[in-house]
């Protein structure tokens, strides 16, 4: 067996009525671990290897506190001893090498990775996952299987309560189970788990960020970011605007946004940006849209499909008002973003 292993966590699970589960909520996940650590896990649980998700018990707890002890790692042995009052099943889930998932923990372990920075956007494997995710009913009563709801609400109002739903959905929201540090964010319905935001992010009240996406820096964002594009440190993306994802019925480029840019509100982009580009509000560039690329002059040097331009950096979109045609042209302003309301 390999010294190391690629992730692990100790988890707080929701399960169905079929035992299948819901969700698995990490505190502490770790990326990595040290063979002290590796060899706790091995002599304290039934894991034998591979990637695997184990329900504990409180001995099982009780041995891997001690082992963990022993290791060093004082911070994992702890939270194995605070996990022993959980009325929910504790899980433990190990990812000894990084593999698509194979059940709900191993996503989740991922998804809770890539939002507490662990993980950047697109560096790990998720091919199937959406397969594994059950549909489930976000409430004021935790989640519940959305095939078991309408019995839980009316056992609820049998007992004078009201079961509140948030959402249904494969994904809750990531500030419910992380919130990493130096961000604000307006509404957190918007933020779907796996999101990733960068220190000095902010998300208004329309803002949109989906998992496997996100900012890696500072950034203002009132628009959408679809799931897997990631937005480089000091852009903006203005109200109403959009970002292509790929999804669904979407093509297969990956939509990024480099440092600097800005894209106009209720603009949209369906390519790629270099550093500091600028996209006029209002303006949305599909990779199929005919640009007349100009010169300092604002005469005309070309006329490409907008993909030959994904990715070039300094470059300002704009829509010529008299004639409709999508424009490109030199971006020589760099935008700066007020530094005081980022102070998160």
């Amino acid at each position: 067996m390999s010294n190391s292993i690629f992730a692990f966590g100790f988890g707080i699970g929701t399960q169905n009525k079929e035992g299948d589960w819901l969700e698995v909520f990490y505190p502490a996940p770790i990326l990595g671990a040290e063979k002290s650590t590796l060899d706790a896990i091995l002599e304290s649980t039934n894991y034998e290897g591979g990637n695997a998700t184990i329900v504990l018990d409180e001995s099982d707890l009780n041995r891997l506190h001690m082992s963990l002890l022993t290791a060093g790692n004082i911070e994992q042995a702890e939270l194995a001893s605070q996990l022993k009052a959980s009325t929910q099943p504790v899980v433990l889930c190990v990812l000894a090498t990084d593999e698509a998932p194979s059940n709900p923990a191993e996503v989740y372990l991922k998804l809770q990775l890539i939002s507490h920075r662990n993980l950047a956007p697109h560096s790990t494997v998720l091919d199937g996952m959406f397969g594994l995710l059950i549909n489930t009913a976000w409430t004021s009563e935790g989640p519940i299987d959305v095939r078991e709801l309408a019995e839980r609400q009316l056992a609820a109002r049998m007992a004078g309560r009201t079961i509140e739903v948030f959402s249904v959905d494969k994904f809750p929201k990531m500030l419910n189970f992380v919130v990493p540090a130096g961000i604000r964010v307006g509404d957190a319905a918007r933020i779907r788990l796996g999101a990733h935001l960068g220190e000095g992010t902010t998300v208004m009240h329309e803002g949109f960020v989906n998992f496997n996406a996100g900012t890696l820096g500072v950034s203002m964002v009132e628009g959408r970011i679809s799931a897997g594009v990631v937005v480089g440190d000091g852009s903006d993306l203005g109200g109403g605007c959009s970002t292509m994802g790929t999804l669904s019925g979407g093509g297969n480029i990956v939509i990024g946004v480099g440092e600097k840019c800005l894209i106009g509100a209720n603009a949209g982009i369906g390519i790629g940006l270099g550093d500091r580009c600028t996209v006029e509000s209002g303006l949305y560039i599909t990779a199929g849209s005919k640009v007349a690329v100009l010169d300092e002059n604002n005469q005309l040097v070309s006329t490409v499909k907008a993909r030959e331009l994904s990715g070039q950096s300094d470059l300002l979109f704009r829509r010529n008002s008299e004639t409709g045609a999508i424009e490109c042209k030199t971006n020589k302003t760099a935008i700066a973003l007020n530094d005081a309301l980022h102070a998160n």
